[in-house]
């Protein structure tokens, strides 16, 4: 998804500096002009706005707030925006920190898969200063759609909200669809009959025909979605949220991962249901 974003920011005209963990996944967009850098420091000496789009939180803590992240180079006014999904202590971690060195951070963690990614889709949730957040809106608005959600971690805190009503979701069309090939439809028609109905979803329209035609590449890892669902379970802060639905949804994605199947896309929880049914 990050490299799909950065594409898109590019080809609006921006000066684009890279950094990839791994560099060989930036070498395309340096064939369309980006610029390599060696360190997340090196990207924010030459930046005003940098954003990151990692894995997990110990990623973000990593690259922004270590000896040669992002603050540790990122100039006096300059804007950090963590597009990862993580956690919102950690985004107020950052905040505060990005304060001290007279910079900015905004938590703006994004849902909409591979294809809004690329389509420029992204539904975005800003948390941070509205200020901020309202001055980034021309670079926001190359990627998707962004809704300021208030103060820095609740981007975050939204995002593992997303995260639980996406899961049962899946969970839903899942069963569905296994239970319309059992019953012995056309899981094309099938769709399509209950796609205008209350059953329909942005789910339903980016991972349904995924599902059908066993079209499992990730856009989003369903080791990710653990993860993301982990966190909502944990609770908010000290306040213990009782979440049925979502620890469901978080044991059926790590049978996935227990299956080895953790890089695939979320839609791969098809298999999951399937394999309980004996298929």
């Amino acid at each position: 998804m990050g490299a799909s974003m950065a594409s898109r920011i590019l080809s609006a005209g921006y000066t684009l500096i890279v950094y990839a963990r791994t560099p060989e996944k930036a070498i395309w967009l340096q064939d369309l002009g980006a610029h390599l850098a060696n360190s997340p420091a090196d990207v924010a000496r030459t930046s005003d706005v940098v954003f990151t789009m990692i894995g997990r939180p110990s990623d973000v803590r990593s690259v922004v707030l270590g000896n040669d992240g992002v603050l540790a180079g990122l100039k006096k006014g300059g804007v950090i925006v963590d597009t990862t999904s993580s956690c919102p202590v950690l985004a107020r971690e950052i905040a505060t920190a990005a304060s001290a060195r007279g910079c900015w951070a905004v938590d703006a963690p994004v849902s909409g898969g591979d294809i809004g990614a690329r389509d420029g889709k992204l539904a975005i949730f800003a948390g941070g200063d509205d200020g901020v957040v309202n001055w980034l809106s021309p670079l926001f608005e190359i990627m998707g759609r962004a809704t300021y959600v208030g103060k820095a971690g609740c981007g975050q805190s939204c995002k593992i909200a997303n995260q639980i009503t996406v899961g049962s979701n899946l969970v839903g069309l899942s069963e569905g669809l296994v239970f319309a090939g059992q019953a012995g439809l056309d899981l094309k028609r099938f769709v399509e009959a209950i796609q205008g109905g209350a059953a329909g979803s942005m789910v339903m329209e980016l991972f349904g025909e995924r599902m059908i035609e066993r079209d499992f590449k990730a856009g989003g890892f369903a080791e990710y979605i653990v993860k993301d669902l982990g966190m909502g379970l944990d609770g908010v802060e000290d306040n213990v949220v009782v979440l049925p639905g979502a620890a469901l949804a978080k044991q059926l994605f790590s049978g996935m991962v227990a299956n080895g199947d953790g890089k695939l896309g979320i839609q791969g929880l098809i298999t999951v249901t399937e394999r309980i049914n004996g298929k």
